[in-house]
């Protein structure tokens, strides 16, 4: 597996400080973009936070899944949570070292009391005696929150005395990729109130080891509760490894609600991915799980399609240069702004999304804009289907045969692609194991960036 070193430069390390009008949480931030361009620690926020208890255990939850490994559990390795400054909330956001859970909290404006907040996007330093102090936490406690250094460590410091490297595999950043355009196709559907958000949640296996959940499982609304159904019948949603919830447990004394996002499911249908938000008072905590726990965000294949034009990198260009930390970057807008049709847009906002610069938010079926540390090539030259795909093409091992069938020969085996209703269908193994259910096959893909240069 290649990887790269992510590394991080803080002041000084995050801490809980004992104020004379309280406690005060100061999250140390390290290299960012922000409108004014890269800082070394940008400052997004300077005030209190609302209800501060509920706060600490939704950013202990974020930290828990940072540092986790659900499946294959090795020794933790995590990347420090991101924090963004969307100008009306902040936003923190982890992935699990297993590249198989997505966690996002998003602290509202209702959840915050101060001046204004930034906009950019940072990491910010999460340490063993931070979480420690966060979990002692409590309700009565009012809480200051600093996200950046104080005027006086900005002033007064001479350099960085916190600095960690840590390993960030490709499959991490074809993890934030592809959530965005997973969650894309998600839609609501279950609201159930607090009580019973609690009570279905506790009764969900913590889980020991890998494989401890035994596969998917399936949930189905049953009026204001959840109840398991054995198969995938229309209306579930599926539950792929209940035990990788147990972050939610943190924050659940807090719930106002859960809500359960996922796309449609036929009686037919495989295991998916599905969002699972716990409303707080101010906030909302949302888990993305992938299909499966020993099957990470990365192989998913969502994004191929957007990377294999050359089209959707011209029209990324374009449409980058309107994204300015908006909380909700709305499609339609963006069409207008750009002359483009809404497919494209789409397509140019996978294409962004590859190097870290779209997210998603199911609450409000809208994408919004961060900045990652990330190369914008990377996701792209590692991808091994599109790596593959192309090299088939560089090959001469494609022929397009007619409008609607292609052939690939590789060595001695012949594979036939074919086109319907504008999806395509191949006779190899991948495509008779997964059905597209995990993006094109490297034939099909290889098939259409042809079929596409051709016209």
């Amino acid at each position: 597996m290649t990887q790269a070193v992510q590394a991080y430069a803080y002041l000084r390390p995050s801490a809980v400080r004992s104020d004379p009008g309280g406690s005060s949480l100061a999250l140390e931030t390290s290299g960012g973009a922000t409108p004014a361009g890269l800082a070394a620690h940008p400052r997004f926020f300077d005030g209190f936070l609302t209800h501060p208890e509920a706060a600490a255990a939704a950013l202990l939850a974020v930290a828990d899944v940072a540092a986790a490994r659900y499946y294959q559990r090795l020794l933790p390795s995590s990347l420090d949570p991101v924090v963004t400054g969307n100008g009306d909330r902040l936003r923190f956001e982890s992935f699990s070292g297993c590249c198989g859970v997505y966690a996002r909290l998003d602290v509202l404006s209702a959840g915050l009391d101060g001046d204004g907040i930034g906009h950019g996007t940072t990491n910010v330093d999460v340490n063993n005696p931070l979480r420690e102090a966060l979990a002692r936490i409590g309700s009565a406690d009012p809480l200051h929150l600093r996200v950046g250094p104080d005027d006086l460590t900005v002033t007064t410091f001479d350099g960085p005395v916190v600095e960690k490297k840590v390993p960030l595999p490709d499959r991490w950043l074809r993890g934030f990729a592809e959530t965005q355009v997973i969650a894309a196709g998600f839609d609501l559907r279950a609201e159930i109130p607090a009580a019973e958000a609690v009570r279905f949640l506790r009764a969900l296996p913590r889980g020991g080891g890998r494989g401890a959940s035994g596969g998917a499982q399936w949930v189905l609304p049953a009026g204001r509760t959840l109840r398991p159904t054995t198969r995938p019948v229309p209306g579930a949603v599926c539950l792929p490894g209940p035990e990788r919830l147990v972050a939610l447990q943190r924050v659940l004394r807090h719930a106002v609600a859960l809500r359960v996002y996922g796309p449609p499911v036929t009686a037919s249908g495989a295991p998916a991915a599905s969002a699972w938000e716990v409303e707080l008072p101010g906030m909302r905590l949302t888990l993305t799980l992938s299909p499966d726990a020993s099957r990470g965000f990365s192989g998913e294949g969502a994004v191929l399609d957007a990377l294999a034009t050359g089209e959707a990198a011209e029209d990324a260009e374009l449409v980058s240069a309107l994204l300015a930390w908006e909380p909700r970057v709305e499609v339609a807008d963006l069409a207008a702004q750009c002359g483009l049709t809404p497919e494209r847009v789409r397509a140019a906002l996978t294409r962004l999304g590859t190097a870290g610069r779209i997210g998603y938010d199911t609450a409000e079926a809208a994408h919004f804009h961060r900045e990652l540390p990330y190369d914008a090539g990377r996701a792209e030259r590692h991808n091994p289907r599109l790596r593959a795909a192309r090299a088939l093409l560089a090959a001469g091992a494609v022929r397009l045969d007619d409008a609607t069938l292609a052939t690939v020969t590789v060595d001695d085996h012949h594979h036939r692609v074919r086109s319907a209703d504008g999806r395509l269908s191949c006779t190899c193994l991948w495509w008779a194991k997964y059905r597209g259910g995990r993006g094109p096959c490297k034939h099909a893909l290889a098939v259409r960036i042809l079929r596409r240069t051709a016209a």
